[in-house]
């Protein structure tokens, strides 16, 4: 329909009082109807829902999940708005705390799992709770949320799997950032697992709620859908590159928390 077209339907419509309500809503700015620019975007069909979980008071929002389920919303999708709202609007440091709202999603699908079919819904619901107070943390902590990612640094694919060891192995945040993009973009899941595990395990920072991560994240993946890997691998790798507050890098240190079992420095206290 072209637009004068609409325009005109509208008034009419306007006119004989069928959108009448309209006059009593409240105002929508330019401002709230656009995703701010330093947010990362995700698939047109789930940023809308993603956008309601975001947005809505922590009060209401389990009313009008409940309302948009009765109207069709399916089980998946739900579960994909959970996971991806968490990963863009909490920060994933430390690995833990306002963080296991991301860290349980795959905990409350199984839960669901083991639910007789009338109860199925309720360690979702209770989920989405979590992520709301999660949410509010993480204003509180400084409102990080994800930012798009930075094409033009992205690494081509046949390089992509050697800029993310390196800057994994460098703790390169940036760099990791756009390296796991592209990685993500030519590669399979059962690789990037591989490459993944290696890194949840290294150290013994955030008392292995990096390893969990590592695992739930790729087990909710097979549920909502490898279509939305990217910005979820995205926070995995900014989680696994989490220092637990060290000053210095820990690849040009020896630090406690890097080092293995049974390991001693010759000039370290027995």
């Amino acid at each position: 329909m072209k637009r004068r077209t609409f325009l005109g339907h509208s008034a009419a419509l306007t006119a004989l009082g069928e959108l009448g309500f309209l006059s009593r809503l409240p105002v929508v700015s330019a401002q709230e109807a656009t995703l701010p620019t330093h947010m990362v975007r995700f698939d047109p069909e789930i940023e809308p829902l993603v956008r309601l979980l975001e947005d809505t008071p922590r009060e209401p929002v389990l009313e009008e999940f409940g309302s948009r389920i009765q109207r069709g919303l399916s089980y998946r999708e739900v579960l994909a708005a959970l996971m991806l709202a968490g990963v863009r609007s909490v920060q994933p440091r430390p690995v833990g705390f306002k963080f296991h709202a991301v860290l349980v999603v795959n905990s409350a699908h199984l839960a669901s799992l083991a639910s007789p079919d009338s109860d199925r819904w309720l360690p979702i619901f209770w989920a989405l709770d979590q992520f709301k107070s999660s949410q509010a943390a993480n204003v509180r902590e400084g409102n990080w949320v994800m930012e798009p990612v930075e094409e033009s640094k992205l690494p081509p694919a046949h390089a992509a799997r050697k800029a993310f060891i390196e800057a994994m192995d460098n703790w390169d945040e940036s760099a990791a950032d756009v390296a796991i993009v592209s990685l993500v973009r030519h590669s399979s899941a059962h690789d990037l697992f591989e490459l993944f595990t290696r890194y949840g395990v290294r150290d013994f920072r955030d008392i292995g709620h990096k390893a969990i991560y590592v695992a739930n994240s790729f087990r909710t993946l097979e549920v909502i859908g490898w279509q939305h890997a990217e910005p979820v691998l995205r926070s995995l790798a900014y989680a696994l590159l989490d220092r637990s507050g060290a000053n210095v890098n820990p690849a040009q240190a020896d630090l406690q928390a890097d080092r293995r079992s049974g390991r001693i420095k010759s000039d370290s206290p027995r």
